[in-house]
């Protein structure tokens, strides 16, 4: 592996933002009600990883370290905009479903850890590579979280009813709503997480015999 696509395996793997770092647990637990909901997220959030990673990184010769945290927030906020604008205009059923977690992805630790961690200590083209590993790796998770959620809470994906729902005593599956609401969420995020390291820690085993 190169080291210009390290960061890029590593974020989706090894330094994966939710199953592994535990990062970014807010939209993560409160948007998932649907996969859609989760890959919406994750793809705003992966837009705006790698556009603040790129600027950050070419700017961290030129930002005083003294005020580099607020430079951070105003570059990531400015992407943060762009996106939001964007959803709103072209998306406005994702826009309505996300609120108020599109904005707080200017605070969402993922991008401002990615920045102080590696996008202002490295060059352009592997911070870029890491915004799209970590961004990679954080939509999988979202959109995974979701599809669970979504098909045991109400027998649907990507807002298409695949398991026929028992209507009027007929034969059908039932909901159990409580993996849409928030329980559900720490619920199926422990479970998936469990599964998610015990699939990795088994793969370094074998590379390693």
């Amino acid at each position: 592996m190169s080291k210009n696509t390290e960061p890029l395996v590593n974020g989706i793997v090894k330094d994966n933002p939710t199953f592994v770092l535990l990062l970014g647990m807010c939209p993560t637990l409160a948007v998932t009600t649907s996969a859609t909901n989760g890959l919406g997220m994750g793809l705003s959030t992966t837009v705006v990883l790698v556009m603040s990673n790129l600027f950050i990184s070419a700017l961290r010769n030129v930002i005083p370290g003294r005020v580099r945290m607020p430079a951070f927030i105003v570059i990531v906020a400015s992407f943060v905009t762009i996106v939001q604008f964007l959803v709103q205009g072209f998306v406005p059923s994702l826009y309505a479903s996300l609120g108020i977690y599109i904005p707080l992805i200017v605070v969402n630790c993922i991008i401002l850890g990615r920045a102080e961690s590696f996008a202002s200590k490295n060059p352009v083209f592997p911070s870029i590579m890491d915004g799209i590993g970590m961004g990679i790796g954080f939509t999988l998770a979202l959109t995974a979280l979701g599809a669970v959620r979504e098909i045991l809470g109400a027998g649907q994906l990507f807002g298409a009813q695949i398991l026929p729902l028992a209507e009027d005593g007929s034969f059908g599956y039932t909901p159990i709503t409580i993996f849409i609401l928030a329980p559900g969420a720490f619920l199926v995020l422990g479970c998936l997480q469990a599964l998610f390291n015990k699939v990795r820690d088994n793969a370094a085993k074998k590379d390693k015999e």
